[in-house]
């Protein structure tokens, strides 16, 4: 059975404990892991100190960061592949999914790389004899805690823009999708970065993760996974006002006028709530269908899901595996309060009788009241609803907590625009859900969160801006 370590300070470590990691697929145990506890996370922090300390990235000519990131990139996509399988097994998720989540990372790496060498201050005019100039510095160290939806990508993500600029790092992996993680940071390390500039370790939230959040040495927290984690991580951070950006998750709305191509929506549907089994904080998790289409649309949704393939990651499946017993039954117990509140399941509720963590693509008609329209459910189940008119619609979309993503499918230009304007998210989606890139930034609001990801924003969450005020003698 395969085995996996820990990696702190250039040294790949074992532990006395390990964690065991199952194969959604089968329901069987696929590898193990060293476990990481208080010792080995203090062992991270003093690596990861050390270097902010001796200035190891932080003082060096930028280009050299450069030469680092693009040679990670590069290493990267050299694994792809292979790494991919082991993703799959992990994870459950399509290979076609997970290979391209290493692309996605390598993309990060590249992306960043061009930015780090341009992180440039102004000049401020204070008069004849003053002399006032802006330096961005790094943060220091920074703490990331990985969810386990996308455990590659999102770590890349935070990863190459933190090492970008000039900080030290410090991860935790996701305990039930760690392995694939170790390969990404095998492949970085080759890149040449300094000692104790990444570290990574696989230990429970309770543990682990507490002992990080609360770590007088952390000086960022890069959070992504549940509110209920995330607002138990801001307590903490409080007590030494540690800055943080937190990406906590969604209920987004796409909403359907009556001059959509249908065509066009089912695309987006398909890839919206089913890729990745739903498991994706920005899902189009609820579709909000104008009256006149109702019924049209709704058939061809139910008729999507039903048609879709569902199997093991490994054999490309529409529609794979959730990660764990838990999530499953977690997944299902949503969909039975549903059922208790009056909502209509159309197609699904319930688990597909085969081994692994299987749920049925599920479509569920529901009203704007209901748990199943306001809580995240973080699987493949879609909830529609009808509305009549624009003014309505933009009221649905905007009446939950959350406020991440969102979307608008229809054919007027100006219609379009003027509902996303209207739209309480962070990124709002226009005829293709998920459109945008690496390039593009993305957080949320209100539950969702703050801070952004991605995109040139992004840079700017890992660093702080100092101030030099000059008095000329004369």
């Amino acid at each position: 059975m395969p085995h996996y370590l820990n990696y702190i300070d250039d040294q790949w470590c074992d532990s006395a404990r390990q964690l065991q990691v199952m194969n959604p697929a089968t329901d069987e145990v696929y590898a193990t892991i060293a476990q990481a506890g208080i010792e080995e996370a203090d062992l991270a922090m003093a690596a990861a100190s050390r270097c902010v300390s001796q200035g190891l990235l932080s003082d060096i000519r930028p280009a050299q960061r450069v030469t680092w990131l693009l040679k990670a990139a590069e290493e990267i996509r050299n694994i792809a592949d292979e790494a991919a399988q082991i993703l799959c097994l992990e994870n459950g998720k399509n290979l076609a999914t997970a290979r391209d989540e290493f692309i996605e990372s390598a993309r990060y790496f590249e992306y960043y790389a061009g930015i780090a060498d341009k992180l440039e201050g102004i000049s401020v005019p204070l008069g004849k004899n003053y002399i006032d100039f802006t330096q961005y510095i790094p943060m220091g160290v920074s703490v990331q805690i990985i969810p386990w939806n996308f455990p590659v990508s999102i770590c890349a993500r935070s990863l190459a823009p933190a090492l970008a600029a000039g900080n030290a790092v410090v991860l935790k992996s996701p305990e039930i999708s760690p392995l694939a993680i170790t390969l990404l940071i095998k492949a970085i390390a080759k890149a040449g970065f300094p000692s104790g500039s990444i570290n990574l370790l696989c230990g429970t939230g309770s543990e682990v993760g507490n002992h990080l959040v609360t770590h007088p040495n952390t000086n960022q927290i890069v959070f992504t996974g549940s509110v209920v984690t995330g607002q138990q991580i801001l307590k903490d951070a409080s007590a030494q006002a540690t800055p943080c950006v937190m990406e906590l998750g969604g209920k987004s709305a796409a909403i359907a006028l009556a001059d959509v191509n249908i065509k066009t929506l089912l695309a987006s549907v398909k890839v919206g709530i089913f890729y990745n089994a739903g498991q994706v904080c920005s899902a189009m998790s609820r579709l909000l269908i104008q009256r006149s289409r109702y019924e049209e649309v709704k058939a061809a949704v139910v008729d999507l899901a039903q048609s879709l393939s569902i199997g093991d990651g490994l054999e490309d499946a529409d529609l794979t595996p959730v990660v764990s017993r838990h999530q499953q039954q977690q997944i299902l117990q949503i969909i039975d309060q549903a059922r208790q509140e009056g909502a209509t399941i159309l197609t699904g509720g319930e688990a597909i009788d085969r081994a692994g963590y299987f749920v049925a693509p599920t479509i569920i008609e529901a009203t704007h009241q209901m748990a199943i329209a306001q809580q995240e459910v973080f699987g493949p189940v879609l909830v529609i609803m009808p509305f009549a008119k624009e003014d309505e619609a933009v009221a649905m979309a905007n009446g939950t907590d959350f406020g991440l993503v969102a979307g608008v499918f229809g054919e007027g230009l100006s219609q379009t625009l003027r509902i996303a304007n209207q739209l309480i998210a962070g990124q709002v989606f226009v005829n293709e859900w998920f459109a945008g890139g690496v390039e593009t930034p993305f957080g949320g609001v209100g539950m969702s969160g703050f801070g952004r990801e991605k995109g040139q924003e992004a840079i700017y969450s890992y660093v702080q801006t100092r101030n030099i005020a000059v008095r000329l003698t004369v």
